[in-house]
């Protein structure tokens, strides 16, 4: 869904002296609204990632062939002048998730209002697991046959 929003603030733009008034509306699709939520929610600290263990997994895969989809594990519903976003994170382990949560809200809420422009309704944070350092399938693992 395009959310059209109409321009509050008229444009001026001088040219030599000369002033013209502009005005018309301004069109945000939803996918840059979840982006918008999604770098947000990264930038909080003690999130290791965003989205549930499907999402990861194709994310996964999109980071292996060099694309990163910035909006994962983010759903946002807009209105007319209202956004509701659903954020799916995963906390770094000892940190207190219901901190950590609620600094996703706060930075996901800051981030829709002042680049979008728009309300923001309600922000829901899942906290889908917990990561633990040294428990990367990065490690080494043994071989039981030699």
């Amino acid at each position: 869904m395009a959310v059209q929003k109409a321009s509050t603030t008229p444009v001026t733009v001088t040219d030599l002296g000369n002033v013209t008034v502009a005005s018309g509306t301004t069109v945000i699709v939803d996918p840059v609204i979840a982006k918008i939520a999604g770098i947000a929610a990264r930038e909080v600290p003690g999130v290791f990632a965003l989205g549930g263990g499907a999402a990861r997994v194709v994310g996964a895969i999109r980071d292996a062939i060099g694309s990163t989809d910035l909006s994962q594990g983010v759903k946002v519903e807009v209105g007319e002048t209202q956004v509701a976003a659903d954020v799916t994170i995963v906390v770094e382990y000892p940190l207190p998730l219901q901190q950590v949560a609620d600094q996703v809200r706060a930075a996901v809420a800051a981030a829709i209002t002042d680049l979008v422009g728009m309300q923001v309704a309600e922000i829901n944070v899942t906290v889908t697991d917990v990561h633990i350092p040294g428990d990367d399938d990065t490690e080494p693992t043994e071989t039981r046959v030699v």
